[in-house]
């Protein structure tokens, strides 16, 4: 199944020199997760709502100052594989492209209502996380930004007793935060990323005599439950993941509580359903290897070994596709020609690229890995995230058998 009728034509666009004033009423005026940025028809990149929200912005900063640079995909793109690039990205909205022009976006929402039909071979008990992290309902925002950073999650329960009264959202905290300290009065350029406690410069803060440091405070104090979604919206283990998806969409949650004999044991997210359209039934890790004939001095096991270890070195690491790409340059020594490797990993954690230039496959390649080792060090982190079941080629069969009938992608 390819993503062409899941592609939304009608997206925002505005220019470079366009102040975050106005991005940020665009958002708040039309509802959209994100704005194309372009440059006489060029596409420069997106400015997402959930980038707006984490960080405070200078309302005079420009567009160019803000872009986010999400995986592009045409328009003929595999659902999976745009599901894996989402996930990757860490972004709602990816750019579609149909050759070299700018197509339109497609969005989380949009992949999961096109697949949601045929998630009804899976259980709510095949994708939910039964690892439940909760705060109390007198828990401050302060203390639940730090158990969203601490446990690598975006959703908290929150719990009084054994019962779940409400779910608070990162974004939640985050877009009640940036409403409430942007609001326009004067003072300094100073302020404050409310995600990490740091100061974000280039944000003009409100406050007439500094910072507002003193604000910030005042509302990291504030409890949960003044911004928690209540009531809390529910789900079975043995329902359908078809009938969970359906729910999320009617309740306008991204995420449902998962009772079992009427008390909680889980959540289920969409970030969940998302990720298991990206499981596959193959044991190894799938490595596209590009211009294969020019690994001269090392075998495509060794290379596929070299990117499985990236996952095996850095714990928590789900590589979600492995790309590899070798080009040989004219020049050579003692006649080995000189190779640029390039390894690009798309990872739950993120996308990461290394490009190495060495006589010979094996020395470029090994170049390659020094850089993304480094870059995962660099960005390394804990976050826990739900692996495939122990069964990969049962579930493949079981929820992938309505793609193998799907119609061929479009050509």
């Amino acid at each position: 199944m390819d993503i062409s009728n899941l592609v939304d034509r009608d997206f925002p666009t505005v220019g470079p020199d366009t102040r975050v004033s106005k991005l940020q009423g665009m958002f708040q005026e039309t509802g959209t997760k994100a704005i194309v940025v372009v440059d006489d028809d060029e596409y420069l990149g997106l400015v997402t709502l959930r980038q707006m929200n984490v960080t405070h912005r200078d309302p005079d900063a420009k567009a160019r100052g803000v872009l986010w640079h999400p995986a592009k995909v045409d328009v003929d793109e595999d659902v999976r594989r745009v599901a894996r690039l989402i996930l990757a990205s860490r972004s709602e909205v990816l750019p579609v492209f149909d050759g070299d022009d700018l197509y339109g976006t497609v969005s989380t929402d949009r992949v999961l209502e096109a697949v949601q039909e045929f998630l009804g071979v899976l259980t709510v008990e095949d994708v939910y996380t039964d690892a439940l992290v909760t705060v109390g309902r007198e828990a401050t925002f302060g203390e639940a930004l730090n158990t969203f950073r601490e446990n690598g999650i975006t959703h908290l329960p929150v719990a009084e007793g054994d019962d779940v009264v409400g779910v608070v959202s990162l974004y939640d905290i985050l877009d009640f935060t940036t409403r409430e300290v942007s609001k326009p009065s004067g003072g300094s350029s100073g302020g404050f990323d409310v995600s990490s406690g740091d100061a974000a410069p280039g944000f003009r803060s409100a406050g007439g005599m500094g910072d507002r440091a003193g604000e910030i405070e005042r509302m990291l104090d504030l409890p949960v439950v003044d911004v928690m979604s209540a009531p809390v919206a529910t789900a079975l283990p043995n329902e359908g993941l078809d009938h969970a998806v359906e729910r999320m969409f009617e309740e306008g949650v991204s995420s449902l509580i998962v009772l079992q004999e009427d008390a909680p044991a889980g959540i289920v997210t969409k970030t969940d359903v998302l990720e298991s359209l990206t499981w596959t039934g193959e044991s190894r890790l799938p490595v596209q290897i590009t211009n294969v004939n020019l690994l001269d001095d090392i075998s495509r096991e060794e290379v596929v070994k070299m990117v499985e270890g990236f996952a095996d070195k850095y714990g928590g690491l789900t590589i979600l596709e492995a790309n590899v790409y070798l080009h040989e340059h004219d020049e050579k020594l003692r006649g080995t020609p000189l190779i640029m490797a390039r390894i690009r990993l798309f990872t739950d954690k993120g996308h990461f690229v290394g490009t190495g230039e060495g006589y010979g496959a094996s020395h470029a390649l090994h170049l390659a890995r020094n850089i993304v080792e480094r870059q995962l060090l660099e960005g390394k982190t804990h976050d826990e995230t739900k692996k495939p079941p122990s069964d990969p080629d049962e579930y493949w069969s079981k929820v992938f058998g309505w793609w193998l009938t799907a119609p061929p992608r479009r050509r």
